[in-house]
């Protein structure tokens, strides 16, 4: 018995396509991070550390190392994973554990998707979210697999995501072939 083409396409492309990508090397950055913090702590808080040069260089010490703490720790979190979500609507990208930054692109703004076996962070200055101007905006978490979604308006959208080309054909499926082209 033969399913109906409507029938397969629903079974092969769900209303709803999740994946993700994730860094575990992040999570030893993150160590990094809380180390600073938990040093500009200790330097607080013991009364060993005495500075005979006076207060300021002890504060000057605490601020920096709590500071540098919180941005290395807060920073690799928030690229630690990126999920990308793909309804009938739009695209969805969230980073980290608290969803932040986020991206929503309908796909009405979408005019193509192509699949990208090797995004390198070096290729985009790093991990993280990017912008270059002659290469568009990226998430990168990791080496590897991903999409890049070109826009109407001629830009590009790039995020490293597992099983990325079942992303690509998602996406694909969910296109509207008479969707309108670049505005001049």
């Amino acid at each position: 018995m033969r399913d109906h083409p409507r029938e397969a396409n629903a079974a092969h492309h769900p209303d709803v396509w999740t994946g993700r990508a994730t860094n575990r090397i992040q999570w030893l950055l993150a160590l990094v991070g809380a180390g600073c913090m938990a040093l500009g702590i200790e330097l607080a808080v013991d009364p060993a550390w005495t500075w005979t040069s006076g207060i300021a260089p002890l504060v000057m010490a605490v601020v920096g190392c709590i500071a540098a703490g919180l941005l290395v720790l807060f920073g690799t979190l928030a690229f630690v994973h990126v999920d990308l979500k793909l309804d009938k609507e739009c695209v969805e990208v969230r980073c980290g554990h608290m969803g932040v930054p986020r991206r929503r692109i309908p796909l009405a703004h979408v005019a193509g998707a192509d699949f990208d076996p090797e995004i390198t962070p070096r290729h985009w200055g790093g991990w993280g979210y990017r912008w270059r101007p002659e290469k568009g905006t990226a998430v990168v978490v990791r080496r590897g697999e991903g999409v890049v979604l070109r826009l109407w308006d001629g830009h590009t959208f790039t995020i490293t995501v597992d099983d990325a080309e079942a992303a690509v054909r998602a996406i694909r499926a969910r296109l509207r072939p008479n969707a309108p082209g670049p505005v001049h």
